[in-house]
């Protein structure tokens, strides 16, 4: 289900967070599937229930997941979930683009790099 891996800097229940957010994105958990309780994602991991509490905690933040009192935690529906990833995306890539501007970057520069990323998605697709 998910690969942590403990070399990297990134910290473990960020890693979890992704490892979720990849699979519910990729419907591997559909919408209103039940996820593992805390206790057991932390058992079959080998790490501290903390650390799954808190990345559960966050996705359910925002809004990848929901809790039902005594029920569980269940995936949000996939179009709830593209539509807050593609928000968080958009918030990032106007960091970035701004900062882009600020370092002189023109727009024809950022149109030609979204250009050929758009053809690199296109003859993955062929």
């Amino acid at each position: 289900m998910l690969q942590l891996n403990y070399r990297d800097a990134k910290p473990i229940y960020e890693q979890i967070k992704e490892g979720i957010r990849r699979l519910l994105l990729s419907n591997a958990i559909l919408a209103d599937e039940r996820l593992p309780s805390v206790r057991e994602l932390a058992s079959s991991l080998a790490i501290n229930p903390n650390t799954i509490q808190r990345a559960y905690r966050e996705l359910e933040s925002e809004g990848y997941i929901y809790t039902k009192q005594g029920k569980g935690t269940f995936a949000a529906a996939t179009a709830v979930l593209q539509k807050t990833r593609e928000q968080q995306l958009l918030l990032a890539f106007d960091d970035v683009v701004s900062e882009l501007f600020f370092l002189d970057v023109t727009s024809e520069e950022l149109g030609h790099r979204m250009e050929n990323l758009e053809q690199g998605r296109a003859d993955q697709n062929d």
